[in-house]
């Protein structure tokens, strides 16, 4: 008995993270340019809600090498979580942009899903390009969010991380979690 309950909490969580990782920028029929305009809009709104909420990140984000602004949403449910989303990383010296995909996994006890934002602000050259090549992963989160609009408040994070410093900010969502995963980040090669 409490095998099947486990075996359909996978299933909802495995056809979660499917749904996640398919849902694409600008809907699953969007073409690749209709995509990048979604992409480079969420990064304009995140970047202004960034600097609203602590105005010196605008000399620290334009001051460093590169940042990425990247939109995600997650699902816990009881004890696993699965999320998935997009974004885009700017080289300052360049001008280039990266597209990009996320995806997460992770064990721990909660319910509910959150929709969150999340700027990357490369201090070092050395850390831009490793992310673009390489990818990232990191882990371990506990928050509190309550979000529907402007209505309710959510727990920011910030962190600083091998040159890296790190904003997080909850869109909307219901959640309570605790949980250690796994985020990792790959270059969209179907945006680029």
């Amino acid at each position: 008995m409490l095998m099947k309950s486990y075996q359909k909490i996978l299933a909802v969580l495995l056809l979660a993270m499917f749904t996640l990782l398919q849902g694409c920028a600008g809907g699953v029929n969007a073409t690749a340019a209709e995509q990048r305009n979604v992409i480079n809009q969420m990064r304009s709104d995140v970047l202004s809600q960034l600097y609203r909420e602590k105005s010196s990140a605008r000399a620290e984000v334009q001051g460093a090498p590169g940042y990425a602004t990247f939109s995600n949403a997650n699902v816990n449910l009881i004890l696993a979580s699965v999320g998935g989303g997009y974004g885009i990383v700017h080289n300052n010296r360049t001008g280039k942009d990266t597209y990009m995909k996320m995806g997460e996994l992770g064990v721990g006890l909660g319910a509910g899903v959150k929709d969150f934002r999340l700027v990357l602000v490369f201090h070092t050259n050395e850390a831009l390009q490793r992310f673009i090549d390489h990818g990232w992963a990191f882990g371990a989160q506990a928050d509190a969010a309550a979000k529907a609009g402007d209505k309710g408040g959510a727990v920011g994070a910030e962190a600083s991380v091998d040159d890296v410093s790190i904003y997080q900010f909850t869109e909307a969502g219901l959640a309570l979690q605790a949980t250690v995963k796994g985020t990792k980040f790959w270059v969209d090669n179907d945006l680029n």
